[in-house]
């Protein structure tokens, strides 16, 4: 096996999908219509925005992606994406005669919120046999999205889902591990992300997925209540194997490290005249901490990156394309300021 110390680098792998992003003025109620001022295909899903946002954030970096792709439009334009962000491309597959993965993704100019339309295409087709670690010499796998992959979803040679059978299976090649969430309604969240929880190094969500898991669930937008944040943190943590787990709000994050206290910091006061949308923002996030601690960074500094990251993401309607290298998202950061610290619960 190669030793922890020779290995270098990224993968990830999972959902790579179309994103037909919309920018809105207002999101209408049923039978109303609004005006869309302006539109993009670009790539989402984490397969795709976590190894772009790293790649941006250090184009030194090497960093694979594994995924399907139908042979249509969408697909075309998604594995000219990959190639030109300089990923290895070498298992992102292109399927003849099927769709790619799409999502109809309108963003709000007047609340800044998002709302995701989604179509699984090629997603349902994916299976652990694409995910082959032998020989590869990646340091993290970052993984997604359980619930939205129909032959994932489902048992596989004695496992519990294919999710876990790709996480046992990094993991016994001597990859970290991390898993990627979408908010899907709290129980079925929990039904098909309880069971890999025993088989994480990592894990980076935000408040609404953390309080799914631990069977508080909340409800999108609530304002987030840091004791009960923190609460759920805490129950996550000590039912996986994580040696840490981040979750991430508006507002800011909570982060959670074996031997270590809870550390919470802010996010950065983006100006509401630079928000584009929050599509892909919590990819973002989850790029600058998963560089940080590939780098070997202290939690603190990696936390800042993420939140840098972040902010930078922001500035465009689509989920990559205004992250900029990791000494330019901090710097944007310093300029914007950060927002109130936040008072951790006693």
């Amino acid at each position: 096996m190669i030793a922890p110390t020779d290995r270098y680098g990224i993968i990830a792998g999972g959902t790579w999908c179309a994103d037909h992003n919309k920018l809105v003025d207002r999101w209408p109620g049923e039978e109303e219509q609004v005006l869309i001022l302006d539109k993009e295909v670009r790539g989402g899903g984490p397969a795709c925005n976590l190894a772009i946002g790293v790649k941006r954030l250090d184009p030194e970096i090497p960093v694979a992606t594994i995924g399907l792709l139908g042979d249509d439009a969408d697909g075309h334009i998604l594995q000219s994406q990959a190639q030109r962000e300089g990923l290895d491309c070498s298992r992102l597959v292109t399927l003849p005669g099927c769709r790619t993965t799409f999502t109809d993704a309108f963003a709000s100019e007047e609340t800044g919120r998002r709302t995701h339309l989604y179509y699984p295409g090629t997603s349902d087709l994916l299976t652990p046999d694409h995910f082959q670690f032998e020989g590869s010499r990646a340091r993290i796998l970052h993984l997604g999205l359980p619930g939205l992959h129909e032959k994932m979803d489902e048992p596989w040679n004695g496992d519990s889902s294919g999710w876990v059978t790709v996480l046992k299976g990094a993991r016994a090649a001597g990859i970290k591990t991390n898993l990627e969430m979408c908010s899907l309604p709290a129980p079925r969240l929990l039904e098909v992300v309880a069971p890999c929880l025993g088989h994480l190094d990592y894990l980076i969500i935000n408040d609404f997925e953390v309080a799914a898991l631990s069977q508080r669930p909340i409800r999108h937008g609530e304002e987030v209540d840091l004791r009960d944040c923190l609460a759920n943190a805490k129950d996550v943590f000590d039912r996986g194997s994580m040696e840490l787990l981040v979750v991430h709000f508006p507002q800011g994050a909570i982060a959670m490290q074996r031997g270590a206290d809870p550390l919470v910091t802010s996010s950065v006061a983006v100006p509401k005249e630079a928000i584009a949308g929050s599509n892909g923002a919590g990819d973002a996030f989850t790029s600058g901490i998963l560089y940080g601690m590939h780098q070997g960074w202290r939690l603190r500094d990696a936390l800042q990156l993420a939140h840098s990251a972040a902010a930078a993401s922001m500035r465009h309607i689509g989920t990559t394309d205004s992250i900029e290298r990791w000494q330019d998202c901090l710097t944007l950061a310093k300029v914007y300021g950060s927002r109130a610290e936040l008072e951790f619960p006693a």
